[in-house]
């Protein structure tokens, strides 16, 4: 080898003349079995701004590296990454893997070719790998995988570390409360608040500008403060009052029939939503009502469904864009778009903010004020939107006369109970459910609970908390507090039937605040298990109250935390009853409002009959009371009453 060349090479490297670095380096690479000259060129090349060049290089210098094989590879790889070349980044760096398996750069150069080409199985081989770097950028692009993989207890270690290091930033620190609630670490939680109420009293309110929309409303029942929950990054184009008189001003042609066009990727027959609603779409009057569902649900959730056919005429939107979205609901002329998603996961509310339609109204998905969402209504009932909360909504209330929830009394299973012997609960217990998603469980819930059972010796508390780290923050929770583990009863997921039927071997239900159940308390009451809730101070916390008092049960509203306790308590030292309340329930499944759900429909056309009645007449959109119609004289399903 020359070796005046390669110091010559050398000197015009450090002289950042990387073309004369080329040309020295060039009598000396056809035939080079040396690292060095190879080494050099593909760092001149990669200066020169040339990934793939300089990764070619490494590639070749490798075989002669010994035992810095494996870092010239994965250096290549890196490079490659950087060209482009994600076969060839991946061809070498998967083989890499298997001799450096803990190598956090390798893993981050495959994880950035992998989520590039939708190959998020493989980005699973790498994401652990990730999770335990320091490295901010690792860290950043772990934190990207796991928040797509809501059960891998790497998350919270990711998320820990990033709010560590990023300790101003409030999108990281809400990320991290986020996940904390997934897996029940209070202990984060609880320091996660304090700092955010400290941030509040000081008068400082931009932080929640990193909190999503639903997330705060896990921990939050100020309806002020929800409304500066503004992290939805799906919004891309925020409503102005100016677009929103024009969208209403436009000429657009009524016809006899309304046209109503429902908006949701929850369009197939196991979502929750559709448990609750489809029902509600079979029982449309197709002669005053024509009805179009407007999906972006995913394929493989919607194949095969044969009740969707029930449900209204299907167009998908998969495939376009916002803009080309409400074009095409702007051609079919649709008079009402009801969006069922508002700020929840897989959203496309932004279609909204594109002029769709003269009315827009809010429903069923986001249990509170759209923000940034151009809607002209919100469609609530009188216990979830009081008078009191319309300051904290920029669109108005269409109030139903008694609940604001759909349920289905057709579709929905109604098996016999499960045995507590079959469930592993004991006999002589008094049993409190509880199957809110962990998430729902924040901090003066679980004060309040560990009260409950502390105040009722002979009783336990069954909980649907999946995963082992999540099962062991919650019962350092509670030990904390003075229950022991004995006391906690741990259920997993199930099959919907299997859990309509486990329900009823329950003795009371258990709410969770400030964000109720919304599905799951419904699913309770239609399995004939009573739920003790609290009052609440916005949509969200305000839901089991309206639920109750539909099926004829406001009596378990509790006015108080204390009162709370204090009654689910009672309950639990009064089996008899408890077994008036199941069986008051259990008559009151077909005849009472909250499952009927021919006379919801019924009131629901009566509101958008009212919406499309002052926009006929160009009056801009004012709150709405749809009046009740008379009570029927016999239960609406009597075939089945109970």
């Amino acid at each position: 080898m020359d070796g005046q060349g390669l110091a010559a090479a050398k000197a015009a490297f450090e002289q950042a003349d990387y073309l004369e670095t080329l040309a020295l380096l060039s009598p000396l690479i056809g035939t080079a079995t040396d690292t060095a000259p190879l080494v050099l060129l593909g760092e001149a090349l990669e200066k020169l701004g040339l990934p793939g060049e300089a990764a070619q290089a490494f590639e070749q210098a490798a075989p002669y590296a010994g035992q810095d094989t494996g870092k010239l590879l994965s250096r290549a790889t890196a490079l490659y990454v950087q060209a482009g070349d994600d076969d060839r980044a991946q061809l070498i760096g998967i083989k890499l893997l298997e001799s450096m398996p803990d190598d956090a750069a390798l893993a981050y150069s495959l994880a950035l070719s992998f989520r590039r080409t939708g190959a998020m199985a493989l980005a699973d081989l790498v994401k652990h790998t990730l999770a335990n770097s320091d490295d901010a950028d690792h860290l950043k692009l772990a934190g990207e995988i796991l928040g797509e993989s809501e059960r891998d207890p790497s998350a919270l270690t990711v998320f820990r570390k990033l709010a560590a290091v990023f300790p101003d930033d409030p999108y990281t620190q809400f990320k991290f409360m986020s996940v904390a609630r997934d897996f029940c670490d209070f202990e984060a939680i609880e320091k996660l608040e304090q700092a955010n109420a400290d941030r509040l009293a000081a008068g400082d309110l931009s932080a929640l500008e990193g909190e999503t929309a639903y997330s705060n409303l896990l921990r939050c029942g100020d309806e002020r403060l929800n409304r500066l929950a503004t992290n939805n990054p799906g919004l891309t184009s925020p409503p102005s009052p100016a677009g929103n008189r024009q969208r209403r001003m436009r000429p657009h042609p009524w016809g006899e029939r309304l046209r109503i066009g429902y908006l949701s990727s929850d369009f197939w027959s196991e979502h929750a939503t559709m448990r609750l609603l489809q029902s509600v779409l079979e029982a449309h009057d197709f002669s005053r009502f024509d009805v179009t569902l407007y999906c972006y649900t995913p394929p493989h959730q919607s194949a095969n469904d044969g009740n969707r056919s029930k449900w209204g005429r299907i167009v998908s939107l998969h495939g376009k864009t916002d803009a080309e979205a409400a074009d095409i609901i702007r051609q079919q002329n649709i008079d009402i778009l009801v969006d069922l998603k508002g700020h929840t996961g897989g959203s496309r509310s932004n279609i909204l903010n594109q002029m769709a339609a003269p009315v827009q109204a809010a429903w069923l998905g986001f249990p509170g004020s759209g923000v940034n969402i151009d809607c002209d209504y919100v469609i609530g009932d009188r216990i979830v939107l009081p008078g009191s909360s319309r300051q904290s909504y920029h669109e108005k209330f269409c109030l139903l006369p008694e609940s604001y929830q759909p349920n289905d009394p057709t579709h929905r299973a109604l098996p016999p109970a499960s045995s507590r012997q079959a469930l592993g609960l004991p006999q002589d217990r008094f049993v409190f459910a509880a199957f809110n998603a962990a998430r729902k469980i924040s901090l003066a819930v679980v004060e309040h609970w560990a009260e409950i059972l502390r105040h009722s010796n002979n009783s336990v508390l069954w909980v649907m908390i999946e995963g082992e780290l999540a099962r062991s923050n919650f019962l350092a929770a509670f030990g904390k507090r003075g229950v022991g583990a004995e006391r906690i009863i741990f259920a997993s997921s199930t099959g919907y039937d299997a859990h309509i039927a486990r329900l009823q071997a329950a003795d009371i239900g258990l709410d969770t605040f400030p964000y109720n159940g919304h599905t799951t308390t419904s699913d309770k009451l239609w399995a004939g298990l009573p739920v003790v809730t609290l009052k609440g101070s916005n949509f969200a916390s305000r839901v089991s109250e309206s639920l109750l008092t539909a099926c004829g049960l406001a009596q378990l509203v509790a006015a108080t935390p204390g009162a709370f306790v204090d009654l689910a308590v009672a309950l639990s030292q009064n089996p008899d009853e408890v077994t008036r309340l199941k069986l008051e329930l259990s008559q009151n499944r077909f005849s009472a409002p909250l499952f009927d759900a021919e006379r919801f429909c019924r009131h629901l056309e009566n509101g958008y009959a009212m919406m499309a009645e002052r926009a006929k007449a160009k009056l801009p959109p004012d709150h709405l009371d749809v009046p009740r119609l008379p009570v029927r004289p016999v239960p609406f399903r009597g075939e089945r009453k109970g």
